[in-house]
């Protein structure tokens, strides 16, 4: 069975992803309620370890939103766990060479595609009969390598030919150092948005996503334009301080002076 996210992308959609940075089940709740069509549990960035993944999950399990995770490195153990847990895919940070994606694939996949060991605790609980959960863990689950260095986007190709792979995610921040920039989430510079519209056309062809990461509403629906069909708009500590700033600066500006 093809998961609810790869679905979505099958039916040519754009998924609006909301990313997650706080470890706790209560933001992971409050993320789910306002309606991504998938979200993104942050272990590299973001705070989360093994318990607060599980809590997160079971969070937002009753809006049957799916749930990606961004591992802290290309580990099998880890990668291994989060799927155990019942994500539906991995974004994995830094790869830089195919030989490195099809680490990544080998263990996102059940023998024989790949190697992950069969102990789905949690997954197995809402998936389908164990006998049958190989072969739909593999269909479903998807495998998103990122896109951050040179090297990654000189062999973008060769990455995105491997076997398994889903397609590719984009960050910005990363990418931007690689290519000679300073770090900054919607990009504007030329030689990075040519890059975009190359990493977008390479997965297009393929019949791949490309997904990238952005800080703003418009610069989500300026990436849904240029092909991006998984976009972040926001993580929930952005959202958590950016409102609490702005309604802050709307106070203090509407008191008169003592």
């Amino acid at each position: 069975m093809v998961g609810k996210l790869k679905q979505h992308w099958r039916q040519g959609k754009t998924a609006f992803n909301g990313w997650l940075t706080i470890p706790h089940a209560f933001a992971a709740e409050l993320m789910a309620a306002a309606g991504w069509d998938c979200l993104t549990i942050d272990m590299q960035h973001g705070l989360f370890e093994a318990a607060s993944l599980l809590g997160a999950l079971q969070a937002i399990q009753p809006r049957e939103t799916p749930v990606l995770v961004r591992v802290p490195w290309n580990e099998p153990g880890i990668i291994g766990k989060a799927l155990d847990a019942g994500a539906e895919g991995i974004i994995c940070p830094m790869i830089d060479n195919p030989e490195q994606a099809a680490a990544l694939v080998r263990a996102c996949r059940y023998p024989p595609l790949g190697a992950r060991s069969m102990g789905p605790v949690r997954a197995g609980l809402y998936g389908p009969p164990i006998g049958q959960f190989r072969e739909e863990s593999d269909l479903g689950v998807a495998c998103l390598p990122m896109i951050e260095t040179r090297s990654a986007f000189e062999g973008l190709e060769a990455i995105l030919d491997v076997p398994g792979v889903d397609g590719v995610y984009v960050g910005p921040n990363d990418l931007g150092l690689a290519l000679g920039h300073g770090p900054g989430m919607d990009r504007t510079e030329p030689e990075i948005l040519a890059a975009y519209v190359h990493i977008v056309a390479a997965c297009t062809q393929r019949g791949l996503v490309a997904g990238v990461h952005t800080a703003s509403a418009a610069y989500a629906k300026r990436a849904e334009a240029m092909g991006f069909r998984l976009v972040t708009g926001g993580a929930d500590s952005g959202f958590v301080l950016g409102g609490a700033r702005a309604t802050l600066a709307s106070i203090r500006a509407g008191n008169s002076a003592p």
